[in-house]
């Protein structure tokens, strides 16, 4: 499966580079949606949220009751994530608060399940030089997303894998990072960061992996309908 990102920052959708410098900004949200109606699911992570400096409440909203969303960005309590659900997002991203110095946030991650079911659940593991960061991305832990997904699947139905280091860089990403990690979870688990080719994305779904793609839609240099046909053509046993 291939999906389309909305993040949205200040009220508009826009691309970061590392989640740190913004490069650009896209059409409105419902420009946006209009665009993406043809894929089975939108992702949107209010970057807002996530480093704890406002939020985007009512754009999310819109977007998750007009599309089939994902939906992510300071997700740090379970009434947090039931929220999101009941405004109508089909599943919840979880990050920063899934972690603690200490390792796992059990605790909490039960509590997420617990309220809006396994399943709905996605882990955010979000990797910078071999390490999760959180907060935005600003924060490195010691945790690598190989050593955790083993204790983190009894809480989730799929794991979001970015790799920051090349997140929006158009430079290409690590598909062998992906393939070890689709070696380790039978869950589902969707790749992000630095995708930039056609190429790139048949080898994720050819591994069963799906791709979530900003910057190179945004930039033009994935096209809608290119992406399209390719998923069209993947055996369905093969689209992750």
């Amino acid at each position: 499966m291939i999906i389309p990102c909305i993040d949205l920052m200040g009220g508009k959708v826009v691309q970061l580079v590392q989640g740190r410098e913004k490069v650009l900004e896209g059409g409105t949200p419902d420009e946006m949606i209009e665009e993406f109606s043809r894929f089975p699911e939108i992702q949107i992570v209010d970057l807002d949220a996530a480093i704890g400096q406002g939020s985007n409440d009512q754009l999310v909203e819109r977007i998750a009751s007009r599309a089939p969303c994902r939906v992510g960005g300071g997700v740090r309590t379970a009434g947090r994530a039931q929220t999101l659900i009941e405004q109508g997002a089909r599943k919840v991203i979880v990050g920063t608060a899934a972690f603690q110095p200490t390792g796992i946030n059990h605790a909490f991650l039960g509590d997420v399940a617990e309220a809006i079911g396994r399943q709905r659940v996605i882990v955010a593991l979000d990797s910078r030089e071999g390490r999760i960061v959180v907060r935005g991305w600003r924060e490195s832990t010691e945790l690598s997303a190989e050593g955790v997904l083993a204790q983190l699947e009894p809480y989730c139905g799929g794991f979001l894998c970015t790799y920051v280091d090349k997140e929006g860089m158009l430079q290409g990403t690590d598909l062998e990072w992906f393939r070890r990690l689709r070696k380790a979870t039978s869950l589902e688990l969707t790749a992000a960061g630095g995708i930039c080719s056609l190429e790139e994305v048949r080898a994720l779904m050819d591994m069963g992996v799906h791709a979530a793609l900003g910057m190179a839609i945004y930039t033009g240099l994935l096209k809608l309908e290119d992406l399209l046909a390719l998923m069209a053509a993947v055996p369905v046993s093969r689209r992750g």
